[in-house]
């Protein structure tokens, strides 16, 4: 099994390689980037199918700033968790870029344990993510696979109609609407219209 990615974005070349030092002595696979141009470039190759990865983002960098690649890979729609190291005059950039969806910020000089302590909850976090895109898209292929008639019943059954009832408005028998629900059920991998409403709750919300 490979080990998750971290990314390290900074130009200056002592940083980079005192980190993929303190990463590779705990056991993860870090990759390390002189650029944002550079690192982009590498986004863009795996755009097709992400992984697991975190990314260790300068904030101030030249030509192109840590900010800025920030804001360009949102716009790839990168899953990657993003933490920022930043010097004490830039904690205030740190934190507007926390609020528009970076993960968190680290000041230089930081304690290397807290900096790992950091990435694993980044790492965790991006995982949880990661099975949570996956379930969602499961799902999805799940609701695309229902019969029209399916498609009928799971939309009274969200209603929080009961068979008789189903069965009057769409003109069918009770032991029809039953076979068609057992079937919805076992497409969708849940055990009650309560689950199937939750299930399909969560995934609306998480599509908005």
């Amino acid at each position: 099994m490979t080990t998750p990615a971290i990314h390290i974005v900074d130009d200056d070349p002592d940083i980079r390689d005192g980190l993929a030092w303190l990463f590779d002595s705990r056991g993860y696979r870090a990759a390390t980037w002189a650029s944002g141009v550079d690192f982009l470039a590498e986004a863009k190759r795996q755009q097709a199918a992400w992984g697991h990865a975190v990314v260790l983002l300068d904030i101030r960098m030249e030509p192109l700033s840590g900010l800025n690649t920030f804001e360009q890979l949102k716009a790839l729609a990168c899953p990657w968790p993003v933490l920022f190291l930043t010097g004490h005059g830039d904690v205030g950039m740190a934190v507007a870029a926390v609020k528009n969806g970076a993960w968190d910020f680290l000041e230089k000089p930081f304690q290397d344990n807290q900096l790992v302590d950091r990435i694993q909850a980044a790492l965790a976090a991006a995982q949880a993510a990661m099975h949570t895109s996956e379930d969602d898209r499961r799902l999805r292929m799940a609701l695309a696979s229902l019969s029209q008639r399916e498609r009928e019943v799971l939309h009274e059954l969200l209603q929080g109609h009961y068979n008789k009832n189903i069965a009057d408005h769409l003109g069918i028998t009770p032991r029809t609407v039953e076979f068609h629900r057992a079937n919805i059920f076992d497409k969708l991998g849940v055990h009650s219209a309560i689950e199937l409403a939750h299930r399909l709750g969560r995934l609306q919300a998480r599509s908005q």
